[in-house]
């Protein structure tokens, strides 16, 4: 029997405790478990946070968040993983962004730490206890990790780029 790898242990601990706590948040939109608002209330939440269109932006951050949290606390198609919730993130950055840094001021601490752990994790693998390493890694190559972070951070500049332009037109303070 093999000896425990302290790495991959604490991959798995990262990856299980990550996981778990985006999969919560996304279920709460989702689903409106967990006092969540479930769909329509993450849609009134989209549309008055200015993301358009309002259950689309829903729909994606409640994917991002509870799918790629379900995949990195296994370990499966961890790249695709990883940069699909640290993508969700980089949107709940920019809407705590005004707030400043620290959460118990609404800032954006929380959603930042979220997003460069699941893409830390998405960038350095699953580990041996994984289910990317029982299938031999067929969901997690070294083109899958570019292709997917690429593709994260492309979708959410656009968001996030289209949300702030379509809040500076309706701003009437920046008018």
């Amino acid at each position: 029997m093999a000896c425990l790898n302290r790495r991959d242990l604490g991959l798995l601990v990262l990856r299980v405790g990550t996981g778990a706590v985006l999969a919560a948040h996304g279920t709460q939109k989702l689903a409106g478990w967990f006092g969540g608002g479930g769909i329509e209330g993450t849609t009134a939440a989209m549309e008055a946070m200015g993301f358009h269109p309002p259950k689309h932006s829903a729909v994606a951050a409640g994917l991002g968040e509870a799918g790629g949290g379900v995949l990195l606390a296994l370990g499966l198609a961890t790249p695709a993983a990883g940069a699909a919730a640290a993508g969700a993130m980089a949107g709940a950055v920019a809407v705590h962004a005004p707030a400043g840094f620290f959460a118990q001021g609404g800032g954006y601490e929380y959603p930042a730490f979220l997003g460069f752990t699941a893409a830390a994790i998405g960038l350095t693998g699953p580990g041996r206890y994984s289910a990317d390493h029982a299938t031999r890694h067929v969901f997690d190559r070294p083109w899958t990790v570019a292709l997917a972070f690429v593709g994260s951070a492309v979708a959410a500049a656009a968001v996030v780029g289209k949300r702030a332009r379509g809040r500076v037109e309706v701003d009437p303070d920046t008018t």
